[in-house]
């Protein structure tokens, strides 16, 4: 009902055909496929690409080559992903950005994807409703293109305010269901969606099932991530700390997802779409051997809800 996979940028030091090799080794059936500039990470799990999207690298040849592997091995990509912050403050940047999502999108028509996985971004030194004027500028050209190419755009709930350099505002606004509800007024495009991840909403106490009913039609992309509110360190700080002061990303099972809810509403609202383990579990980074036991341990605990 649901193909399992998961999102490769935990396996940054491997290439694309050994994350293929591993998918298929162990029972995955879809890859999300990190797609940045090649150069230095910005931040933990960002900079790794696994298909660079560059014309002159993403050639009719290679497509080919991409395709005819990932066919070769029963596995098939779930999205191209690429997580910058297309509302950053500098122009510039904002810019630069942008560009490359459009180059992910036309890489995503060329793979036969047709989804690609980002944030809308945020300037995190303004409020709400200058960010949206940010959005109005930026977004609904985005999703133009992305119309044109036959692909749909999942956009990733995750505030991306972690710690104190993403202070006050984070880098992402699509952070709840309100502000979902207004993109989607502005952008009423069926191209435009959710990448979601519950997990973010269970840190930001908030309900992280009821949105699956309300945003079903909406729901493009899914991804697999836990998260552990440490009550006594909340109840130390308060919930205007920044964020990591009271929670850490898990392995589903390992943190408060109520996962039973969660599939019980997917597949209440027949969501017949991927569904991607994401690994940010820092107890599970002291060595390759530990990365891969995270994805195959998240695999056994998850496989109790989907189809064999």
């Amino acid at each position: 009902m649901h193909d399992l996979g998961f999102v490769s940028a935990i396996l940054a030091e491997s290439s694309l055909e050994q994350v293929v090799d591993f998918a298929a080794a162990h029972r995955f059936r879809c890859v999300e496929l990190m797609c940045w500039p090649k150069g230095k990470a910005e931040r933990r799990y960002a900079g790794v690409t696994h298909v660079d999207v560059e014309p002159a690298e993403l050639t009719p040849a290679r497509a080919e080559e991409i395709r005819a592997l990932f066919a070769a091995k029963g596995v098939y990509i779930s999205g191209l992903g690429y997580y910058p912050n297309p509302l950053d403050p500098d122009a510039a940047q904002r810019a630069f950005y942008a560009a490359h999502i459009r180059k992910v999108i036309a890489a995503a028509q060329v793979l036969g994807v047709g989804r690609v996985n980002t944030f809308v971004g945020r300037n995190p030194a303004l409020g709400l409703e200058e960010n949206f004027e940010l959005f109005t500028k930026v977004w609904p050209d985005l999703v133009k293109y992305a119309e044109d190419h036959s692909v749909r755009i999942g956009i990733e709930n995750c505030p991306m305010y972690f710690t104190r350099d993403e202070w006050p505002g984070g880098k992402n606004m699509a952070v709840s269901p309100a502000i979902w509800e207004r993109m989607f007024e502005i952008i009423p495009s069926e191209a435009f969606g959710l990448n979601y991840d519950p997990s973010h909403l269970v840190w930001q106490q908030m309900d992280e099932v009821q949105p699956i009913y309300d945003f079903a039609s909406r729901l493009h992309h899914v991804h697999l991530k836990d998260a552990k509110v440490y009550r006594n360190k909340l109840n130390r700080v308060g919930i205007l700390a920044h964020p990591l002061q009271y929670h850490s990303p898990k392995l589903p099972g390992l943190g408060d997802v109520n996962w039973r809810g969660f599939f019980a509403a997917l597949t209440d609202v027949r969501y017949r779409g991927p569904v991607c383990i994401e690994v940010e579990d820092k107890a599970f980074e002291s060595s390759p051997e530990d990365i891969r036991s995270a994805i195959l341990l998240s695999r056994n605990y998850l496989e109790q809800y989907l189809a064999g």
